[in-house]
């Protein structure tokens, strides 16, 4: 069955006008404002039960959610970190993508959801984060892989980093998705893309970003991790569409890690819209097909690194 293609979602999207993402600064604050007084249920849908086990605990003062497929033993540990600008909670779409990792990886993922901004916040997420991020790495007997779209993505490059950095375990692998690596917004790129995302705005998202840094300085690692130096990273694959505004910091990224050995695999979708793997058309569904490979060519690899210490 053919579905719906990239072009045709583009469409509909600018026909929605500004209501739809973040282009619009004052429907930014009233997302916020709708999240911290009636939040949106954040649990897996139930018909996730039917083919996954799915474990919960709270002993960071946050939900983490472990996902595993049902009546298998995969040997690999996803970490994965949901997108929405860190004011949005996670969605179905991450938690259908969440499923097929699990069980076509197969592997154990395990789900962190942090307190929206403003309530949560960098300084208070990360360093949590990346305790969690390091009991995985530490422990796993098999590959590690960290991945997570739009800020989440940039998130798990942040973890990555600092697992770095403490000479702590690295992931096998990084697989960031439409990632969101620089909150300041100021790179000179973007405004060729501006006009072809129907998604995404520098003025919202900057709002947005600067919730979550909460006195850290918008160029900080911890919220801007394409300062956070790309030099001993594993390898990394980074999948974005070219009507997307964070395309030209991903671009940025990939020259960074590749002038210091990083391998990058980058995959730019032509049409594609923020974090499109996630959306219900032709070309999503062939991008999760290869997220699910990425999982399966970390365990097929089954090779630990290195910590590096710098």
């Amino acid at each position: 069955m053919p579905g719906l293609t990239s072009g045709v979602l583009l469409l509909g999207m600018f026909a929605a006008g500004k209501k739809l993402g973040y282009r619009d600064t004052g429907e930014v604050r009233r997302k916020v404002e709708r999240q911290q007084t009636r939040p949106k249920p954040y649990g897996p849908p139930k018909k996730l039960d039917r083919t996954c086990d799915i474990a919960l605990d709270f002993r960071n003062g946050w939900p983490c959610y472990r996902v595993s497929p049902s009546g298998t033993r995969p040997g690999t540990e996803v970490l994965y970190l949901h997108g929405g600008a860190y004011i949005e909670e996670i969605g179905a779409n991450h938690w259908h993508l969440i499923r097929q990792l699990a069980t076509d990886g197969p592997a154990h993922v395990t789900v962190p959801l942090y307190p929206l901004a403003p309530r949560g916040t960098a300084r208070g997420f990360v360093p949590a984060a990346t305790e969690l991020a390091a009991s995985l790495t530490e422990r796993a007997a098999g590959p590690t892989v960290f991945m997570g779209d739009s800020a989440g993505g940039g998130m798990a490059l942040a973890l990555a980093q600092r697992l770095r950095d403490s000479g702590r375990t690295p992931p096998d692998e990084l697989v960031l998705i439409s990632p969101w690596l620089d909150v300041s917004m100021e790179n000179p790129g973007i405004a060729e893309l501006q006009p072809g995302d129907p998604m995404l705005a520098v003025e919202p998202l900057r709002f947005a970003g600067a919730l979550w840094a909460d006195g850290l300085g918008p160029g900080d690692p911890m919220v801007s991790p394409v300062n956070g130096g790309t030099a001993g990273l594993p390898r990394t694959t980074v999948l974005i569409g070219t009507r997307d505004i964070l395309l030209a910091d991903a671009r940025r990224f990939r020259d960074l890690a590749s002038a210091t050995g990083v391998t990058v695999d980058f995959h730019e979708e032509r049409h594609g819209i923020h974090a499109y793997p996630l959306w219900p058309t032709v070309e999503a569904r062939r991008a999760r097909r290869q997220l699910t490979g990425f999982v399966r060519r970390a365990a097929s690899a089954g090779v630990r690194p290195v910590a590096v210490r710098h």
